[in-house]
């Protein structure tokens, strides 16, 4: 397929209403000018037409991506995964099986930030059982059947009966629920009011119907990600090092208030050096991993 060198791409300089906006101007298909559209790039690989087809989905891979705030990742590259499994959706979609291509790119939107998730937290942190990998998909699923979606820790038996539902542990629910709450916005928080009316972060989110965690159980290579690890670790500074590790690697976070008198800097310049570093451990770990032929290229 041809490079989209042309579609809207989400960024946090540009503001994430700022992309909402520019996606909203490109019209839905109708089902027979979206069968004739998904012919001519099967038959004849018409680029133009599989650029209609993406652009006119690029609102649904936002929506999807718009239930995985709760990871601790950049937003803006949370939707550009969704938009590469969009992508993929197109270039595999077949018009002949009878169903319209949002329900075939959802798997495939789901799956590319789901990937994008777990090779960004298992390279850095997190333990990842099966059962752990279950936990981090389903927490918020769960949470919000029993009403417990108010942040901070939640309920003794709130964690009793995700526990029991999930089966894991109940001390991997307080710890997986203290790590997803850390960086979260709420849910009641607004997008922005752009003549449509005012839209909150709930009103984006996905019902996660099917478990797709259990895709993942096959593929656990965290012995060589730890591996990888140590041997990246080597590009941080010894500052960067002990931030990052008190801020994301230990089970109990230092607050920045804390780093922030240890190193007699600001909270804010706490908060980017911990920035920084992950991103910097983040690279240098991907590099690591396509040389071993742990990732695949995009």
């Amino acid at each position: 397929m041809s490079s989209y060198t042309n579609l809207p791409a989400p960024s946090p300089e540009g503001g994430l209403n700022r992309y909402l906006q520019q996606i909203r101007k490109f019209p839905l298909l109708e089902p027979e000018e979206e069968y004739m559209l998904a012919k001519r790039w099967v038959e004849d690989q018409d680029s133009t037409a599989a650029h209609r087809l993406v652009t006119s989905h690029l609102r649904l891979a936002a929506k999807i991506a718009m239930g995985y705030r709760g990871y601790g990742l950049p937003q803006a590259e949370v939707i550009s995964e969704a938009n590469v499994g969009l992508m993929q959706a197109v270039k595999r979609f077949d018009p002949e099986r009878g169903f319209r291509l949002a329900t075939y790119a959802m798997w495939w939107i789901r799956a590319s930030i789901q990937e994008y998730i777990l090779r960004s937290w298992s390279l850095v942190k997190l333990g990842t059982t099966s059962g752990q990998k279950k936990l981090f998909f389903n927490l918020r699923k769960a949470k919000a059947k029993i009403g417990a979606l108010e942040e901070g820790d939640l309920r003794p038996e709130h964690v009793q009966k995700i526990a029991t539902d999930l089966g894991v542990t109940e001390d991997e629910v307080v710890s997986m629920n203290r790590r997803l709450s850390g960086g979260d916005a709420s849910l009641n928080a607004t997008v922005g009011s752009d003549g449509e009316g005012t839209m909150q972060w709930q009103d984006w989110l996905e019902d996660e119907g099917a478990d797709q965690a259990g895709d993942y159980e096959e593929r656990d290579e965290l012995d060589a990600r730890r591996a990888l690890l140590v041997q990246a670790m080597s590009v941080l500074n010894e500052r960067e090092r002990d931030i990052l590790t008190q801020r994301r690697l230990s089970d109990e976070t230092v607050t920045l208030e804390d780093l922030s008198a240890r190193y007699d800097v600001s909270r804010e310049r706490i908060r980017q050096i911990e920035v920084r570093a992950f991103e910097k451990l983040q690279e240098r770990m991907q590099e690591l991993a396509r040389g071993k032929g742990m990732l695949e290229q995009a």
